[in-house]
């Protein structure tokens, strides 16, 4: 078959998901094209000849952008079969049969399109006779990047004088075994988490440094899953490219309990570790299910601090729980900590997304808060008890899309919500003291968006 692959969006990062199942469709004898539309038109993939066009999507603003892009695609792609399929598929099944794509595959994806595929080619495929949801193993293959846009073209590291480095993206698991109550794997993978071989990882970076990689990004949703396998592949690393520094995620819950081993990332060239911390408030942690608290975080900065590795923090800054209070004392523990350079801005504006088969829908009274799920925004609609949080949050948006944009410092977008903070009801607005570290925090230049909710034309243009 005719098929082309496409990935709406992923951070600005080299997709794994585009490049490993392009591969293995390749070997299956067919053609295939892909399209990153965070750096390329729909137009280079897609054409009257094209006979399958699956779009990856594999977090909220991809779909969304996926949601756009289909009039287009459908365009210059008038005979193709449309499927999507990633982590985000299965929760939006019903939309996406609405809009007359007939085909979603979510979990470990690769066999089903291939099935897919020989189906379509046969004459046999049939929309409701593959299960959505795939959680059998895989045999991963080294992708074959040469299909995508070159690194270059993609975020980059951004060390603390300014400088930057070529950066990777890799994979070693995919699924988790944890059970967050507002993460989106859980519906989907339901506590299993999937190896993907340690040569398989190592090739595909070998052949990313080979491309001019000189840092590494692992996507896992957490890369302590699986410490001994993540261990692996990294003291590797080392020993064959001493010089290539990386960064990966991993649960605030894992860096308490094993410092000996988040030591050794530090002296095998981490240089941050990305951390979803969500909230300093306790009983929000604890209706989120987080798996650590507030005096966790505080153990963590100094097990991450001691092995000189920094922490990107991300934060859920809005929840129908999260009171006036709650957020002025989240930004007084980010100024407490030094966490303020450390922070993404747009992580002070995050509002919770709930979408379709959210454990968020299981806590208690839920159904008081939480609306009936809304095709526009995808997810459940909800609105603060309290209408200055929402107003707040709005503000807080704004403002850091606007600063932003206009290059504005951290610390001094820091302090205009700290002012928006404590001006949402008329409240003196406190002295704001920044407790610096001693230590730049080196970052990606790709903003962490996968739960906040840009406009599809920041990020792409089809």
């Amino acid at each position: 078959m005719n098929i082309a692959l496409i990935n709406p969006y992923e951070l600005g990062r080299q997709p794994f998901g585009l490049a490993e199942p392009a591969t293995l469709l390749q070997q299956a004898g067919h053609q295939v094209r892909c399209c990153d539309l965070s750096v390329q038109k729909l137009d280079s993939a897609l054409d009257a000849g094209t006979e399958l066009v699956a779009i990856y999507i594999a977090m909220h603003t991809a779909t969304r952008i996926a949601v756009e892009a289909l009039p287009k695609i459908r365009r210059l792609a008038p005979q193709a079969q449309l499927c999507v399929y990633g982590l985000y598929a299965p929760m939006n099944e019903e939309l996406f049969r609405a809009l007359g794509v007939p085909h979603c595959i979510g979990g470990e994806y690769e066999n089903a399109l291939i099935e897919l595929a020989q189906g379509l080619t046969q004459g046999t495929a049939d929309a409701g006779a593959v299960p959505c949801v795939r959680l059998e193993k895989t045999a991963f293959v080294t992708p074959d990047r040469s299909m995508l846009p070159a690194l270059e073209r993609y975020a980059s590291l951004v060390l603390p004088d300014g400088s930057r480095r070529t950066a990777g993206f890799a994979e070693t698991t995919r699924g988790c075994k944890y059970f967050c109550r507002h993460c989106p794997i859980v519906p989907v993978y339901a506590g299993r988490f999937f190896v993907i071989p340690a040569e398989v990882v190592l090739q595909d970076i070998r052949n990313q440094v080979a491309a001019g990689a000189q840092h590494v990004s692992f996507g896992d949703p957490d890369f302590f899953n699986g410490p001994g396998h993540a261990l692996r592949i990294v003291r590797a690393l080392h020993a064959e490219f001493p010089t290539l520094t990386f960064d990966a995620t991993i649960k605030i819950e894992h860096i308490v309990r094993y410092p000996d081993e988040i030591r050794e990332l530090g002296a095998n060239g981490c240089l941050f570790i990305l951390s979803a911390v969500e909230a300093v408030d306790d009983e929000i942690l604890a209706l989120l299910d987080k798996g650590h608290t507030r005096a966790d975080l505080h153990t963590a900065l100094d097990v991450l601090r001691a092995a000189g590795v920094a922490l990107a923090p991300t934060f859920v800054a809005f929840t129908p729980w999260t009171t006036l209070a709650r957020y002025r004392t989240l930004l007084q523990e980010i100024a407490a900590l030094g966490l303020v350079d450390a922070v993404a801005p747009v992580q002070l504006s995050i509002r919770l997304l709930i979408p379709a088969g959210s454990h968020i829908l299981h806590i208690d009274r839920s159904d008081e808060i939480v609306g009936a799920f809304d095709p526009q925004i995808l997810g459940h609609a909800w609105q603060h008890p309290d209408p200055r949080m929402d107003r707040l949050q709005q503000q807080v948006q704004a403002l850091v899309m606007q600063a932003e944009g206009a290059g504005t410092s951290r610390q001094a977008i820091f302090r205009r919500v700290w002012q928006l903070a404590w001006e949402a009801d008329g409240s003196p607005v406190p002295a704001l003291e920044l407790h610096g570290t001693g230590r730049a925090v080196p970052r990606l230049s790709e903003n962490w968006y996968c739960c906040a909710e840009p406009t599809c034309e920041q990020l792409v243009s089809f």
